[in-house]
């Protein structure tokens, strides 16, 4: 098997269960070794409990793997930071993080308590924020990283009674675009992974008859490629039921209108040209945008 994982260090959070857990398998069977986080808490984030992450732990040991349990909470940086130096000091390196822990507290935006939007994005985003900000020097100075967001179709693309939820997922996209962009001349390759999967968060919303299809299982191999030595940058990969997707966020080739009094109205007349996705495009980067804005605008002046 190629994607071999020898002598490489993971940290996995949330994988006491589901996604996490498979993940951290998946890992350790190929030969990483992986330190465990869970908090062990339920689905809405109260409680906690090191069992979950030493349970898997346990697994992992029986196989013939190394792992070690911790069970800090993302929300909490010097327990974050002090998972980090566990793994250094265990195994004297950290070669991969993937970003997993997470929880729901599921209402319309209209019924929706504010603390209960903050807490989401506390665990989701900051939560993140603080497992990169803690591996981040540690990747740097080896010269070698790969961090793995998990973000969500509901970020992507919407999911009624989940603004708290789908704004985290997609702040942890922009919080991807860029991290890549400034590792990327330390070796630190930053990916998304939108996960399709049964677990105790969603297994409610599947069809009984597609309950296995979707297990976390399918899922997992598409993590294994975005930390993966040879891993792109800056990818979202999707993944569930054994397909793959890739998601983009892309710009339209635009048009150029101009800036006069009925500029508005112009804009609304031409909206449908505006969206036109024929020829679209990734950009490379934040600049990419105004580069075609500076296209568009020279060529009426050359036009003129």
């Amino acid at each position: 098997m190629s994607l071999d994982f020898k002598n490489r260090v993971a940290i996995v959070t949330g994988a006491g269960g589901g996604l996490g857990r498979q993940h951290a398998l998946l890992l350790a069977s190929r030969g990483a070794k992986v330190v465990v986080n869970d908090l062990g808490g339920t689905v809405d984030g109260s409680g906690g409990s090191v069992s979950a992450a030493q349970k898997v732990v346990d697994e992992i040991r029986a196989a013939g793997g190394e792992a070690i349990a911790n069970g800090a909470s993302v929300t909490d940086y010097a327990a974050v930071q002090a998972m980090v130096q566990q793994g250094m000091d265990t195994w004297g390196r950290v070669d991969i993080l993937v970003n997993n822990a997470g929880i729901l507290r599921d209402k319309s935006f209209a019924k929706m308590d504010l603390a209960d939007f903050r807490l989401v994005l506390e665990v989701h985003l900051m939560g993140a924020v603080h497992c990169s900000k803690a591996v981040w020097p540690i990747m740097q100075q080896q010269k070698y990283g790969r961090i793995l967001m998990t973000t969500s179709s509901t970020g992507l693309y919407g999911n009624f009674g989940q603004t708290n939820y789908g704004a985290a997922k997609m702040a942890l996209v922009g919080f991807m675009q860029t991290l890549a962009l400034e590792g990327e001349k330390h070796n630190i390759r930053v990916n998304c992974l939108a996960p399709t999967a049964t677990t105790r968060m969603t297994e409610s919303l599947f069809p009984t008859d597609m309950l296995d299809a979707f297990g976390p299982q399918a899922v997992s191999p598409a993590m294994l490629v975005l930390v993966d030595e040879k891993a792109p940058t800056r990818t979202i990969l999707c993944a569930g039921a054994g397909a793959f997707e890739a998601a983009n966020i892309t710009l339209t080739e635009g048009v150029y209108i101009g800036i006069d009094a009925d500029t508005p109205e112009q804009l609304q007349a031409q909206l449908d040209d505006v969206r036109n996705r024929q020829g679209e495009m990734v950009p490379g980067s934040g600049s990419g945008q105004g580069a075609n804005e500076l296209k568009l605008a020279r060529s009426v002046q050359v036009l003129t």
